[in-house]
């Protein structure tokens, strides 16, 4: 079986694609998992940039090949200084916690949304380092959710954002969704993953 290193130690990262690869025979293992830390300043312009330095630094690291992943999110009406953009968890060069994203964000709710809702939208990026070292890169973007004051009673670690996250189709918290509700949204991310394994 191929393996792969996820450029990450957040264990719900991890978890996002390892399913889909180990379907189609390749194994997703983490930092974590080598019980490796990475060195990888994160001073890139786009979500692209961001993942492409932190690729780099796991392939350098282990010689295997390598992905990463990051994300910036823009918030409808909020104030371009007050945009998270690439630092969701760093406000005001505090690293927030998951309990402390939820209040930050419950808060940008109730002072920009419109009738308890504050349209969102997810910018990806994905960069995958083959064995020979080939880089490739990969975006994509999700704009058919909202935030909303309401904290869910669902709690993802690591991922603090889906409790507080609705899809537009069917008004339904991330943390909630159903196999049929993933299925509706087509919400698989299949493309990701063909990437990921074309590109290993």
């Amino acid at each position: 079986m191929k393996k792969i290193i996820f450029a990450t130690s957040n264990p719900a990262k991890a978890k996002r694609f390892s399913g889909g690869l180990l379907k189609i025979g390749i194994e997703v293992l983490t930092c974590a998992d080598l019980q490796i830390k990475l060195k990888a300043e994160e001073n890139g312009t786009s979500a692209v940039e961001n993942a492409l330095i932190k690729a780099r630094a796991c392939h350098k690291k282990t010689g295997l090949p390598s992905f990463a992943t990051d994300d910036a999110l823009y918030l409808e009406n909020v104030p371009e200084d007050r945009q998270p953009g690439l630092f969701v968890r760093r406000v005001h060069g505090k690293t927030l916690n998951d309990e402390e994203m939820l209040k930050y964000y419950t808060d940008l709710v109730k002072q920009y949304g419109t009738d308890g809702k504050l349209n969102c939208k997810w910018v990806y990026g994905l960069a995958v380092i083959a064995d020979n070292g080939k880089e490739n890169t990969y975006t994509w973007l999700k704009d058919n959710f909202y935030m909303v004051q309401t904290i869910s009673g669902k709690i993802h670690p690591g991922y603090p954002l889906n409790s507080i996250s609705k899809y537009k189709m069917i008004d339904r918290y991330f943390t909630d969704l159903t196999e049929e509700d993933r299925l509706l949204l087509n919400k698989d991310e299949t493309d990701v993953i063909q990437f990921i394994a074309e590109h290993l």
